[in-house]
C-alpha cells in the first residue's frame, strides 16, 4: 500500500513539474505570410503534425479530409489542418486568420497563418500586429513577388524586427543552392531597405517536410538551423517590463457607494500600492491605494496582468483614459504623423470625418493631408489625393480631442490605431503614430465675453443652419432665395452661401473631384459655423451629395441648431430645367466628375424636411418651410 502511496505521490509530482516546467516556458507568437499558394498553410500543417501535436481522431480527420479535399493525389495535405473554412477548402487558398497554439519542450508557440491573396491584406496586418515574429514565405520557383514585398512592408509598419524567409517547395528546383542564394540575397537587400534588422534565410520543403524540424540530407550546401530550432531559440527583443508603467482604463468598476476602482490590463512597466501617476489626458495626478484582483489585492503588478486599480484621490478618470507612472508620463496631442494602411473599399478622402479607436478610447479624426503614398515595389514615395483599397501612406491627421499616446515604435498599444467609418461602421484603416505635431499644442480657445446666446437676443431669433442638399437644378437655390426673403421681410437676420457663388472667392481654388468636393464642404461648414454663433439664420445651398460630409456639418452644430432640407427632384427633372446647360456638356463629356452623371449622390437617410418639387412650386415650398422654421 505504501509503495502504491509512494508511487501515486511521485506522479503527481512529476505531473507538477511538468506544469511547472510548461507555464514557465517563454512565448512567441508569429506569423506566416506572404503570396498565394506559397504554402503557408502547409508549412504550419507540417509543423503541428511533425511535432506529434495531432490527436489520433484529429490525424484520422485530416487524412479522410485530404482525400475528399486535398491536393495532393492521395497524400495528406497538411493545408487542411489550418485552412478551415468550406471555402478555403473549396478554393485551395486562406481567407481568413487562422491561430494555433502548439509547443515543444523547449517553448510555446501561437502561430497565425495569414491569407496570401491582396484582397485579405487587412486580416494580414491583423496577424502581424500581435507578432513577434514573421516567418516569409517565398516559392523558390517564382522569387520575390509584389504581395512578398507588400507583406514586408507592412511589417517593417508594425515593428517586425524577426523575420525568417522560407524559401520553400526547394524540392521542385531540385534543391538548386543558387536558386536559395538569389532569392536570399534579394530578400535580405529588401530588409534592409525596410529597416528589418534580423532576417534568417531557410531553404525547406513544407511538403516533404525538408529542414522543418532538422537538417535535411537534400540541402548538405546548407549550415543554417531549422526551422524549429529558429523558432525554439530565437530571441525576440520586445519587453514591455522596459517601459514605464501604464494602464488604459478599460472599465470604471463601482459596485456599492464604498469602492471607485480603474480595471484594465497593465501594458508595460510595473505598478506598485503608494505609486505616483497620472491619468492623461486630463493631467490630474494621485498616488495607487490598492491593486486589486480576483485573487486577492496585490502590492505590485506587472504587465500583462488584469487588475483593478483604486487611487488615494476622488479624480475624474472614465473609459479610454491612460494611468500612468506619473514621473514619466506618456505625452498627450491632437494632432499626428502617422502611416496609414487603408482597407476601406471606398477611397479615403482627407478632410473626410471618421472615428479612430486607440486603446479602448474612440474619438472624432480627419486626415488632413496625404503627405505621400509608399509603392510597396519600389518603396518610392509618390504624391497621392486619395487612397485606395491595401495603399499605404504617411499621412497628417487631426482629432478633435487630445489622446495619450507613445510612438508605436515604443508602445504598441499606445501608439496603434484603427480608424472606423461613421456610415457603415466598419473598419476603413490601420495605422501607427510616429511623432505628434507640436503645433498643436500651441493653439487654445480664446475665451470671448460675448456669446451666441447674447448675439442672437439681440435679433430677437433662433440662429439656425438650414442646409439645403439636392442635385443640380432641383430648386436649391431658388427655395433658398425665397425662404430667405420671406424671413427678411419678417425681420430675420439671414445669410445665403451659395454652391456657386462661395466657388468664386473662398472655395476658388478647389475643383469637382471627390476630394475637392468633400473640402468643398468642410469649409462651408464651416464659415456657417461661424455665422450661426454670430445669431444669424445661414441657409446654405449645396449638392454636397456625400452623406459623410452632410453628417459631418451636422456635428458641428448644437442640438436642433442643423436643419437638413432636401429638395427631392428626380434627375431627369433637373435636367429638363438645366438652364445653364451643364448635365447636356456633362452626358456629351465636356465636365467631368458631374453629380447625377459620372458621379454619385446619395440621397439623405433622414433629412427633416423633404421638398418634392414635382408636386409643388418653389413658392409653396418656401412658406411651408418658414412656416415650419418659425415654429420649431
Amino acid at each position: 500500500m505504501n509503495d502504491i502511496r509512494l508511487e501515486r505521490a511521485a506522479a503527481e509530482d512529476a505531473v507538477a513539474s511538468y506544469l511547472q516546467q510548461h507555464e514557465t516556458k517563454s512565448m512567441l507568437r508569429f506569423i506566416t505570410c506572404g503570396s498565394v499558394d506559397d504554402g503557408k498553410s502547409t508549412l504550419i500543417g507540417r509543423l503541428l503534425h511533425d511535432t506529434k501535436l495531432l490527436l489520433d481522431d484529429q490525424l484520422a480527420a485530416l487524412e479522410s479530409d485530404s482525400l475528399r479535399h486535398g491536393t495532393q493525389n492521395g497524400e495528406i495535405d497538411f493545408a487542411l489542418l489550418v485552412d478551415g473554412l468550406a471555402a478555403e477548402r473549396e478554393q485551395g487558398i486562406t481567407i481568413d486568420v487562422a491561430y494555433r497554439f502548439f509547443g515543444t519542450e523547449k517553448r510555446k508557440f501561437i502561430v497565425a497563418d495569414c491569407p496570401g491573396h491582396e484582397q485579405y491584406t487587412r486580416n494580414m496586418a491583423t496577424g502581424a500586429s500581435t507578432a513577434d515574429l514573421a516567418i516569409v514565405l517565398v516559392d523558390a520557383r517564382k522569387g520575390l513577388l509584389t504581395q512578398t514585398r507588400r507583406h514586408s512592408y507592412i511589417l517593417s509598419l508594425l515593428g517586425i524586427r524577426h523575420v525568417v524567409l522560407a524559401v520553400n517547395k526547394m524540392d521542385l528546383v531540385d534543391y538548386d543552392e543558387s536558386v536559395f542564394v538569389d532569392i536570399a540575397d534579394s530578400y535580405r537587400a529588401l530588409a534592409t531597405q525596410l529597416g528589418i534588422p534580423c532576417v534568417t534565410c531557410i531553404p525547406l520543403s513544407a511538403l516533404r517536410g525538408d529542414n522543418m524540424l532538422e537538417a535535411s540530407a537534400a540541402t548538405p550546401w546548407y549550415a543554417g538551423p531549422s526551422l524549429l530550432e529558429h523558432l525554439e531559440a530565437v530571441v525576440v527583443d520586445r519587453n514591455p517590463h522596459d517601459g514605464a508603467f501604464r494602464l488604459p482604463v478599460q472599465w470604471v468598476c463601482r459596485p456599492n457607494q464604498d469602492f471607485r476602482g480603474f480595471a484594465g490590463t497593465v501594458t508595460s512597466g510595473p505598478v506598485s500600492v503608494g505609486d505616483e501617476v497620472v491619468v492623461l489626458p486630463s493631467g490630474q495626478r494621485s498616488a495607487v491605494s490598492a491593486i486589486v484582483t480576483a485573487d486577492g489585492n496585490l502590492d505590485r503588478a506587472a504587465p500583462g496582468q488584469a487588475v483593478i486599480l483604486t487611487l488615494a484621490d476622488e479624480i475624474d478618470a472614465s473609459r479610454g483614459d491612460v494611468i500612468a507612472l506619473g514621473a514619466s508620463p506618456p505625452e498627450v496631442a491632437d494632432q499626428f504623423a502617422t502611416h496609414l494602411l487603408w482597407l476601406g473599399e471606398q477611397a479615403l478622402l482627407p478632410g473626410r470625418t471618421y472615428w479612430l479607436k486607440i486603446g479602448a478610447r474612440t474619438v472624432g479624426a480627419q486626415i488632413t493631408e496625404i503627405k505621400h503614398k509608399i509603392d510597396v515595389n519600389t518603396q518610392e514615395e509618390l504624391a497621392a489625393k486619395h487612397l485606395e483599397l491595401n495603399e499605404v501612406a504617411y499621412c497628417n491627421i487631426y482629432l478633435d480631442q487630445p489622446v495619450a499616446f507613445e510612438p508605436y515604435a515604443s508602445n504598441r498599444d499606445l501608439g496603434a490605431f484603427i480608424l472606423i467609418d461613421r456610415q457603415s461602421n466598419g473598419t476603413v484603416a490601420a495605422g501607427v503614430l510616429d511623432f505628434a505635431l507640436r503645433r498643436a499644442g500651441n493653439i487654445h480657445w480664446q475665451h470671448v465675453d460675448v456669446d451666441k446666446a447674447a448675439r442672437a437676443r439681440i435679433k430677437h431669433q433662433l440662429p439656425r443652419c438650414v442646409w439645403f442638399t439636392g442635385l443640380s437644378g432641383s430648386g436649391k437655390s431658388t427655395i433658398a432665395n425665397l425662404v430667405e426673403k420671406r424671413l427678411l421681410a419678417m425681420g430675420h437676420h439671414t445669410y445665403i452661401l451659395d454652391g456657386d457663388n462661395v466657388r468664386h472667392g473662398l472655395n476658388k481654388d478647389l475643383g469637382f473631384t471627390d476630394e475637392d468636393r468633400v473640402e468643398n464642404i468642410r469649409r462651408v461648414a464651416e464659415v456657417a459655423r461661424l455665422m450661426v454663433d454670430a445669431g444669424l439664420i445661414v441657409l446654405v445651398s449645396f449638392i454636397s451629395p456625400f452623406r459623410a460630409e452632410r453628417q459631418m456639418a451636422r456635428g458641428m452644430f448644437g442640438e436642433g441648431e442643423f436643419v437638413e432640407v432636401f429638395v427631392d427632384t428626380p434627375l431627369d427633372v433637373a435636367e429638363q430645367r438645366d438652364v445653364k446647360g451643364l448635365y447636356a456638356k456633362a452626358r456629351a463629356g465636356d465636365i467631368k466628375n458631374f453629380t447625377g452623371i459620372d458621379s454619385e449622390y446619395e440621397r439623405p437617410d433622414h433629412a427633416e424636411h423633404v421638398l418634392d418639387t414635382t408636386l409643388n412650386d418653389a413658392g409653396t415650398l418656401a412658406d411651408a418651410l418658414v412656416r415650419s422654421l418659425l415654429l420649431n
